[in-house]
């Protein structure tokens, strides 16, 4: 795999600028490029999207294939790695440090770390915020890179045509 997508890829495509039934386009490229360019995510977030009553959870259950494990030892001793640094983070906001490594996004960047994949989020490197711990913050300090959705659509080339019936 060369790209991890964010959950919040996935939810922001469907609320917003490809809504599945607006640019069904999009979701097959998702799955084409899983194949030709190594456009995947990870179990953990899988897990996350499949618990909204919604389009985008069955769409996920239907394409299961594209989330890969988290579970080899090589992304669990990266993962403790992430731990550690996240803990060791100063200033942050009570509970922040413990929301972030509740959720799949340190498990996004353990797998990036073993593998030499990038990020795919919506979320922006901060180095001020305090309230929240960011993907891109994380990344910066282990040298993973990260990239909006945007970016991953123009770095490889998408393309989406309108057929007119």
């Amino acid at each position: 795999m060369k790209y991890l997508l964010d959950s919040n890829t996935f939810i922001e495509a469907k609320n917003r600028y490809y809504s599945m039934t607006i640019c069904p386009g999009y979701w097959e490229w998702i799955l084409s490029s899983n194949v030709l360019h190594g456009v995947a995510s990870i179990e953990f977030v899988k897990d996350e999207l499949v618990r909204g009553n919604d389009e985008l959870a069955e769409w996920v259950k239907e394409h299961c294939r594209i989330f890969y494990a988290q579970d080899d030892a090589q992304t669990q001793a990266a993962f403790g790695v992430v731990v550690d640094c996240v803990m060791a983070l100063e200033s942050m906001r009570p509970g922040a440090k413990e929301e972030f490594l509740s959720g799949a996004d340190p498990w996004l960047i353990a797998k990036a770390m073993v593998t030499g994949a990038t990020i795919v989020t919506h979320e922006v490197f901060n180095n001020s915020i305090r309230k929240k711990v960011l993907i891109p913050n994380i990344c910066k300090i282990f040298g993973v890179n990260c990239i909006n959705t945007f970016e991953l659509l123009h770095n490889l080339e998408a393309e989406f045509v309108m057929t007119v019936a």
